[in-house]
């Protein structure tokens, strides 16, 4: 008590100027969305503190003497506001826009809800691996996990899913996907799998959310949400604010959509709104963001590291390819192939490119095409006017029989943030001649991944490749593409693993006698009301389907619709979402 009395003496209040100097840094979010940028914020950060600089004096923690701080203006701003906090005796448990009255688990253990934008049988990223993210973190048995994914209904369904795979009940989906993951992880995943209402838009070739997401996790389950594609999720998000409803919420983001946005008709201009649109959701409703590598935006809360595996199933291919070659058998009888969905997005337009400009350093080199889509025909026509030697094939499962014995794997593309075919291809024990370029770093540590910078570079890899055998993987190299390595890494870089070793992390509780009642709130945190006016703001803007429209939401979307009540057994918006509250 005499301590805090004599810093109470000691440390003089904030005055005006260093409160608006630590209202312009809080205010930086959303300074930077009407277009100030975040040097320019330092800047007037540093003027505001220069003129109190030889003013600012803190008691040495080593001596017990004054000393000046910092040159940095944003570190002196942060001691000066420690010091004081410290001299009153401040503790901050909440912010004005925070709710309080969070989950709180009644049988010990904590709850994950993983929220993602696909499901199969449409194999594509954010299906897969979330759900691969389910089976291992339920494995663990320490957290009681939810995975929820989209239903579309069945008109839909039949755009989306291949081969004409159709489901006419969630039921029947969710068995699909069970077999399906436990035929290649090998045991029965203990989690729950929930269904959300999607739409499907043909212009994006992705799946909507309708009406709010984050009504379909139940009050008593919201402790702990990880978006997959925060972005995407919150795009046109009407609803509870998601840092609101959970205790920590964590985004994922899988998808480079700045580029494939500016490959588009006005491209630099849509990917300049959807960048600041980006910025604005995964600020207001994440908590932390883990970017699968520096390819993404650079997003606020945000943190690089790739926290995907691959398949067991290829790291079985792969050890077979080892005891193979260890008994002295061929196990690579075929030389290079390139795998992908067929849009000129996913590295057609590179491999074209790279193949016409060296034809004759090339000749005789021969590359199987595995893939299907939409711009199928006109990538064929153009391999055929430039007379290219690619043999087009039917798309297929990377894992197939037919795909083994292929030594080289080719991958241009600078589109992906992180490609999956290239970590498993890495794991079947090939070859892997791919771009220098961020989405590839993960994989650079391996002595098969071949990176090249140049058009002459990607020649010499070619041939370095096919001239030689790639190098068994070691124990560790395995081990780093193993789904087990990565959900050691997510819950390490979402700070999961401390949050569920904290006993007190989910609310902060006291109990007397008893009963149960939360800590006072003292001053609100600025950073969370800016964060709360930016959630505010999207949701005042996301209500107005005018609005919504003219961004390119898909119609009728704020609410999910007839149809979806009638799949998923829901009432109607207008009695499940009253208009006078969420």
């Amino acid at each position: 008590m005499f301590a805090c009395v004599c810093l109470m003496q000691e440390v003089q209040p904030l005055d005006v100027t260093e409160l608006l100097a630590y209202l312009v840094r809080q205010s930086e979010p959303f300074l930077d969305q009407i277009g100030v940028r975040k040097d320019v914020c330092d800047k007037i950060v540093g003027g505001l503190c220069r003129k109190h600089k030889n003013q600012f004096l803190l008691p040495s923690l080593s001596s017990g003497k004054s000393t000046l701080l910092d040159e940095n203006a944003n570190d002196e701003l942060d001691l000066r506001i420690a010091s004081v906090l410290q001299s009153t005796g401040h503790c901050y448990d909440g912010g004005f826009w925070t709710d309080l009255s969070k989950h709180h688990p009644s049988d010990g253990k904590r709850h994950v809800a993983i929220v993602t934008t696909a499901s199969l049988p449409w194999m594509t990223g954010t299906a897969v691996n979330p759900l691969f993210r389910a089976a291992y973190l339920a494995k663990s048995e320490r957290q009681n996990v939810t995975l929820l994914v989209p239903w579309l209904c069945k008109s839909e369904q039949e755009l989306v899913y291949p081969n004409n795979l159709t489901f006419t009940s969630p039921e029947e989906q969710e068995n699909y996907i069970r077999n399906w993951l436990e035929e290649r992880v090998g045991f029965k995943a203990d989690f729950k799998i929930s269904f959300y209402p999607g739409k499907f838009s043909k212009e994006r070739r992705s799946i909507i959310p309708a009406g709010d997401t984050s009504q379909f996790v139940p009050s008593k389950d919201a402790d702990i949400a990880i978006l997959e594609e925060p972005e995407h999720l919150n795009w046109y998000h009407h609803g509870k604010r998601w840092t609101d409803k959970f205790n920590h919420v964590v985004g994922v983001v899988h998808t480079n959509y700045l580029e494939y946005i500016k490959r588009e008709k006005n491209g630099a201009l849509q990917a300049f709104l959807v960048k600041h649109i980006n910025n604005l959701v995964t600020r207001a409703y994440c908590h932390k963001v883990l970017r699968l590598s520096a390819a993404t935006q650079d997003l606020p809360k945000s943190v690089i590291c790739n926290v995907h595996g691959v398949n067991p199933k290829f790291l079985k291919i792969g050890e077979k390819v080892a005891a193979e070659r260890e008994l002295g058998q061929q196990a690579f009888s075929k030389g290079a192939y390139f795998l992908g969905k067929m849009v000129w997005a996913k590295g057609y337009k590179e491999l074209i490119d790279l193949l016409a400009k060296h034809k004759n350093e090339l000749d005789g080199f021969k590359l199987d095409v595995f893939g299907n889509g939409e711009d199928a025909n006109e990538v064929q026509n153009t391999v055929k006017r430039l007379d290219l030697n690619l043999n087009f094939l039917k798309g297929r499962d990377h894992a197939d029989d037919s795909l083994h014995g292929y030594k080289v794997f080719i991958n241009p593309s600078i589109s992906d943030v992180l490609c999956t075919a290239t970590a498993e291809a890495l794991a079947m024990g090939k070859f892997v001649v791919c771009a220098d370029h961020p989405s590839n770093e993960y994989f650079r540590s391996f002595p098969n991944c071949l990176t090249y910078k140049t058009s002459e570079d990607f020649v010499a890899r070619v041939k370095e490749a096919l001239a030689n055998e790639p190098q068994p993987l070691t124990p560790e190299q395995r081990y780093n593409l193993s789904w087990e390595a990565a959900t050691q890494r997510f819950m390490q870089y979402s700070e999961l693993d401390r949050i569920l070793d904290s006993e007190n992390d989910v609310v902060n509780l006291s109990k007397t006698n008893g009963k149960s009642f939360t800590k006072s709130v003292s001053m609100p945190n600025l950073s969370e009301m800016v964060d709360g006016g930016l959630a505010f703001a999207h949701y005042c803007l996301t209500g107005n389907e005018f609005l919504r429209l003219c961004t390119g939401a898909i119609p009728g979307t704020r609410d999910y619709d007839k149809q979806h009540c009638k799949d998923l057994h829901l009432l109607p918006p207008q009695v499940e979402n009253p208009i006078y509250g969420w």
